[in-house]
């Protein structure tokens, strides 16, 4: 199967590609250490972006979050990925480990990064649609009149959630079809009767 840009982490003093064919669910699973900073993670995604003419969808988020692996999931889906990879370079920072997790830590430096692009307080997964030079386009926060900031969707399972993160795809790709954006509103929505909210 197919995944999503290729991760890297440090083994001893030397740091391994992991290549494409890579799960990113067993990939967050196996992070012994802090691995690559958030500016060596953007600078390799940016530089990917350009080369392939994207934009990049950044997911901030945490080894035992639950809807982090739902969207890691939905990403792996081979339907789901042929329609996504087309427009999009997709990476992660891990930014909401437990201190106290001797197996997991964030990303060196991707909290601040995640907080000075708007994060801050999120909760996880915190997506951001970033052009291929790192600016932000949209992110998962859907407006809310209730609250200054908005609400972050996280992972889509509310119609409403749903709805935003189609918005976000239109934003971040305005290429992409209205029939694959139909796919994947169909493909969330299904899944989400299964999902407890």
């Amino acid at each position: 199967m197919t995944s999503r840009l290729a991760h890297f982490r440090f083994i001893g003093p030397v740091v391994l590609g992991i290549t494409l064919s890579a799960s990113p669910l067993a990939l967050r699973a196996a992070t012994p250490n802090a691995g690559p900073s958030a500016e060596q993670i953007l600078h390799q995604a940016e530089s990917r972006a350009r080369s392939e003419h994207k934009n990049i969808m950044l997911e901030f988020g945490a080894s035992w979050c639950i809807n982090c692996k739902l969207y890691d999931r939905m990403l792996d889906d081979p339907s789901m990925h042929a329609i996504l990879s087309r427009h999009f370079i997709f990476t992660t920072m891990d930014t909401g480990e437990r201190p106290n997790d001797p197996h997991h830590t964030d990303t060196p430096g991707g909290v601040a990064f995640e907080n000075s692009i708007g994060g801050r307080n999120a909760g996880w997964p915190f997506l951001v649609i970033l052009n291929a030079d790192g600016k932000p386009i949209v992110n998962s926060y859907r407006p809310d009149p209730k609250s200054p900031t908005g609400d972050n969707i996280g992972y889509p399972v509310l119609p409403q959630e749903v709805d935003w993160f189609i918005v976000m795809l239109r934003r971040g790709a305005p290429s992409i079809s209205q029939n694959d954006l139909e796919k994947v509103r169909a493909w969330l929505t299904a899944r989400a009767a299964n999902i407890p909210h």
